[in-house]
């Protein structure tokens, strides 16, 4: 699917850049992407990847947290200072 999508995107973008007709093929094309993307179709679909994809995010970072690379990491942060990795032990956040 993501194959064809970017085969169908380059192959628009050959024909706008290739096309002699200009504005107006231009506008048509980018009609019909709008058209296309406002779709109760692919918006439906753009939701379900994207809470697949937050879903997918939240289970790896809760599966490196209980790793060991992850106790690992959050020790260190935890014994290092936000302020130092800034360069700035007295100044409090607000000043410069």
């Amino acid at each position: 699917m993501r194959g064809k999508l970017m085969f169908l995107t380059g192959l628009a973008a050959g024909f706008v850049l290739g096309s002699r007709a200009g504005r107006e093929k231009y506008e048509e094309l980018r009609e019909s992407a709008k058209k296309l993307w406002d779709s109760p179709t692919v918006q439906e679909a753009a939701g379900v990847a994207q809470a697949q994809a937050t879903k997918l995010y939240s289970e790896g970072k809760d599966k490196l947290q209980s790793s060991k690379l992850g106790e690992k990491l959050h020790a260190v942060s935890d014994s290092t200072p936000a302020d130092s990795l800034a360069g700035s032990n007295s100044k409090s956040p607000g000043s410069i």
